[in-house]
Parts: structure tokens; sequence; C-alpha cells
């Protein structure tokens, strides 16, 4: 199991004011246990030891994902933010991973084909821009199924202690469905029918992955304005999911 990292005050901060810009796919909710999304993807083992329940995932905090490992799909734990194994020590991570470029970008091009996995959310957040501030959207399946977010990974040594420390980044493309009237991109979410696929680790080739995130899950999805209190990462409860209004703004284009 991953051991859980944590962002410095300073960086989370900034993370907190470019996620409110709507530069990035970064904040997500995974609020159920490993044996739920266990059973929902059919894994064969799940990780030991749950991590809390989280409706405000922030990068560098610590998230299930599903992966095959020694012939056996499992649900482990990884580090959200994806760290080349050439980097000195941990501060170079990329918590996304654009689809369109994922075969010409030497950091992710052997993860495409070597290191897949799915990343199980409750839902995402973004944000719009309008000319009373930012405001935060939450997308997710009106079925209460989760979304299972396309995933690259990676594994190197922790610079201090030496421990194998497994990262991960979450697959982004462009936006469709709903989504596209709030924000231009959008972490992609695969259909049933490409799990088995994406997750082949026997499938080796570049284009062959590349293509199955094409036309992305957007069926079924629904979406509702949230309270600006998910803004703060240190806010973390299920309140921050419920439909709130805001006064009629024009969206600004972004």
């Amino acid at each position: 199991m991953v051991q859980g990292f944590s962002m410095s005050a300073t960086g989370r901060a900034l993370f907190a004011v470019l996620l409110t810009l709507g530069s990035m796919c970064g904040r997500f909710g995974q609020a159920r246990g490993p044996d739920y999304y266990g059973e929902y993807l059919e894994a064969d083992q799940a990780v030991p030891e749950p991590l809390p329940p989280s409706w405000n995932v922030a990068p560098t905090d610590s998230v299930y994902a599903f992966r095959h490992r020694r012939e056996s799909l499992r649900i482990e734990t990884m580090r959200w933010g994806l760290i080349p194994h050439w980097a000195p020590d941990l501060k170079t991570f990329h918590i996304n991973a654009r689809s369109e470029t994922l075969r010409d970008k030497p950091l992710f091009r052997g993860s495409l084909t070597r290191r897949r996995c799915l990343i199980p959310a409750d839902g995402f957040y973004e944000w719009t821009s309008r000319s009373r501030g930012h405001v935060p959207h939450w997308f997710f399946r009106s079925d209460g199924d989760p979304l299972l977010l396309a995933g690259l990974w990676g594994v190197r040594r922790h610079p201090v202690d030496g421990e194998w420390l497994v990262s991960c980044a979450i697959v982004t493309g462009p936006s469709e469905g709903p989504i596209a009237a709030v924000h231009h991109r959008m972490p992609v979410a695969l259909p049933p029918d490409r799990w088995e696929p994406w997750l082949d680790p026997d499938l080796d080739d570049a284009t062959a992955a590349q293509n199955l995130l094409a036309g992305p899950e957007t069926g079924g999805w629904a979406t509702h304005p949230v309270s600006r209190r998910v803004n703060k990462v240190s806010n973390n409860d299920s309140t921050l999911v419920r439909p709130v209004s805001y006064p009629a703004a024009p969206i600004l284009e972004m």
C-alpha cells in the first residue's frame, strides 16, 4: 500500500487558485470504500486498509486505482500526480495527461503501452468563469454508479526512504456532452466495453491503446452547481456535492 503524502500549505493553496481559474481538471470524489469499487469492477483483490472517504480529492492525495498486477486485477492505492522516474525529488508531478499527445510525450509514452489504470470517481468538479466569480460544478452519473477514469501509472524509489512509490495521472480530453458548456477539458471516463481492453497487460500497442480513449462516456451524466467551499482543499464532507443556487450572471468565455 502506498503511503499517503501531503502537499505543502503553499502548494495546496496555489492549486486551489489554479483550479478556481479553470486551468486544469484537478478535483474529484472518492467517498466509497475499496470493497464497493472492487465489487463494481469485479477485482480479484482489494487494498488491505481503506482510505478515508473524500469528497474533495486533491493532488498528492492517495487514491484508489485498478491495475493488473501479478496476473490479477487489483484495486490499490497510488499517489495522485505522476512523478517522472528521472525527477530528483517529488516536487515535479503531473496530475493530468492529455489524450491527444500521449504517444508524443516521453513521460507518458511508456505508461500508455505498459502501465494503464482505471481510477474510480463518484464525480468530479469543474468551474465556470462568471462575471460574479467562478462557480464550481459537480459532474456525476445520474444512476449513482461511479465513473471509471482512464489513468496512467508509474513507479520509482522514494528519494528519502528508498521505498517504492506508485503514482498516477488522469487522462483528459476535449470536453463532450454536458461538460462542454462548463469547461473545455474533461477527464476521460471509459464505457464498460473498454475497461478490460484498457487494463489488458498484453495490449502494448500505443496507437491501439490511444484509440480506446476516443468517444468517452458521457451518457447518463448529471451536473449541478455546488458551494465554493470546495475551493478550499481542507473542506471535505458530503455537503460539498449538494446543489446550490447562484445569482444569474453571464458565463465568460474561457
